[in-house]
C-alpha cells in the first residue's frame, strides 16, 4: 500500500541520485592475495647477461667390476666434462595510469590511489612470473625488435625423471640450439593419474640422486591425489572426525590427505598451486619438486620507475628480467598430459 508520508524510496529517487548518502564501507575486499608456493620454495640469485648459464655434472653409475690386477698401469681416463646449460630472461611489465583528478579524489578505499594501484599491479606481475614458471614453454632468446625473450618453463626443461602421455616426446635442452625446448603435444594424450605412474617417477628422481619434497599441481589434480586415497583402492587413509573434543564442542572431520611417504622414507607434501595453468582442454602436469635446485635468477629485480608526463595523469612502469633455473634438471619430476576430469587410478 503506498504511503503519503516522505520515505526512504522518495528520497532515493529524486534526480541525480537521491538526497541520502550512501553508506559505503571505505575498504576494498581482495581475495586474489593468495600465496606463490614455487617462488617461495625457489632460491634466488643474480646473473649478469640476459642469457643466465650454469653447468651440470652426474656421477657415472656404480660398477660391480670396479677392479685391476695388483701393481698394473691405469691407462683409463674417467674424467667428465660437465654440461653447460642457459636460459633466457623474460621481462615482464606491469603499467598504471592514473589522472591527476583521480589522484585528488576522496576514493573508497584510496582504489584512485596511485600508490593503490602499483600495489595491486607488483602482485599481479609477481602471479604472471609464478604461473610462467610452472609452464611447458619453450625458451626464445629474443631479438630485440619484435620477438621478446622467454624463459623456458618447468616442464621444458625436464628429460629424464618424467611420464609422458601417448604420442609425446619430451622436452630438455638442445646442445645445438642452445634452447630449451617443449615437450610435444603437450605432454601427450590425456590420461588418468595413476598411483603406479607416481611411485615409478618418485623411485626414478630418488635413485637419481633427487629428494622430492613437494608434488606441485594444479588444485583439480591434488584433489584427485587426495580422494583416491581415501579409496578403497588405495587403503591409505579412511574418513575420521576427531574423538578427543570434550563436551559441547563441535567436532572435527578429516577428510584429506595433505602429506605422502615415499617408498624410500621422503615425506613429501601435496601443495596445490592457485597459480599453475592448465597445459590443455583440462589437462596439466603434476611437478616433483626438489626445491633445493631450483632458483629464480634476476637480470634486474623488481622496479617500479616513473614514466615520462604527457599530460594530467601520472604514469608508473612495473617490471624485472628473470629465469628460472632448474640447476640439475635430475633431480625433478613430471608427470605431464593429466585428465583433470578423470579419477586417479591404482
Amino acid at each position: 500500500m503506498a504511503t503519503t508520508n516522505l520515505d526512504h524510496a522518495d528520497a532515493s529517487a529524486q534526480p541525480f541520485g537521491g538526497v541520502i548518502r550512501e553508506s559505503v564501507m571505505n575498504q576494498i575486499w581482495n581475495i586474489s592475495k593468495i600465496p606463490l608456493p614455487l617462488t617461495d620454495a625457489c632460491s634466488k640469485g643474480v646473473h649478469t647477461n640476459r642469457r643466465a648459464e650454469w653447468t651440470e655434472d652426474t656421477l657415472a653409475s656404480p660398477s660391480t667390476s670396479n677392479a685391476v690386477v695388483d701393481g698394473a698401469d691405469v691407462s683409463q681416463n674417467n674424467t667428465v666434462i660437465p654440461s653447460r646449460l642457459g636460459n633466457f630472461t623474460q621481462i615482464p611489465v606491469k603499467e598504471v595510469q592514473v589522472s591527476t583528478s583521480a589522484q585528488a579524489a576522496d576514493s573508497i578505499g584510496d582504489a584512485t590511489k596511485i600508490s593503490y594501484q602499483i600495489m595491486n599491479r607488483q602482485l599481479e606481475a609477481r602471479r604472471d612470473v609464478e604461473a610462467q614458471m610452472l609452464t611447458l614453454q619453450a625458451s626464445v632468446a629474443g631479438d630485440g625488435n619484435t620477438i621478446a625473450g622467454i624463459s623456458a618453463g618447468f616442464g621444458a626443461q625436464l628429460k629424464t625423471n618424467i611420464s609422458l602421455g601417448a604420442t609425446a616426446t619430451a622436452g630438455g635442452f638442445n646442445t645445438t640450439t642452445g634452447l630449451f625446448v617443449s615437450p610435444t603435444a603437450t605432454g601427450g594424450t590425456a590420461r588418468a593419474l595413476s598411483e603406479t605412474t607416481l611411485r615409478n617417477v618418485l623411485q626414478s628422481v630418488y635413485q637419481q640422486g633427487g629428494n622430492t619434497t613437494m608434488l606441485m599441481a594444479t588444485p583439480a589434480v591434488i584433489r584427485l591425489m587426495s580422494t583416491y586415497l581415501f579409496s578403497s583402492t588405495a587403503r591409505v587413509a579412511t574418513l575420521t572426525s576427531d574423538n578427543l573434543q570434550k563436551g559441547d564442542q563441535a567436532m572435527t572431520a578429516y577428510g584429506s590427505v595433505n602429506v605422502f611417504v615415499t617408498d624410500f622414507g621422503q615425506v613429501v607434501s601435496l601443495t596445490d598451486n592457485r597459480m599453475q595453468q592448465v597445459d590443455a582442454a583440462n589437462k596439466s602436469t603434476m611437478y616433483l619438486v626438489d626445491p633445493t635446485h631450483l632458483r629464480q635468477s634476476f637480470l634486474r629485480g623488481w622496479e617500479t620507475h616513473p614514466l615520462a608526463k604527457t599530460g594530467l595523469s601520472e604514469k608508473r612502469m612495473i617490471s624485472c628480467e628473470y629465469s628460472f633455473l632448474v640447476l640439475n634438471e635430475k633431480s625433478q619430476g613430471a608427470i605431464y598430459a593429466i585428465d583433470e576430469t578423470t579419477a586417479m587410478v591404482a
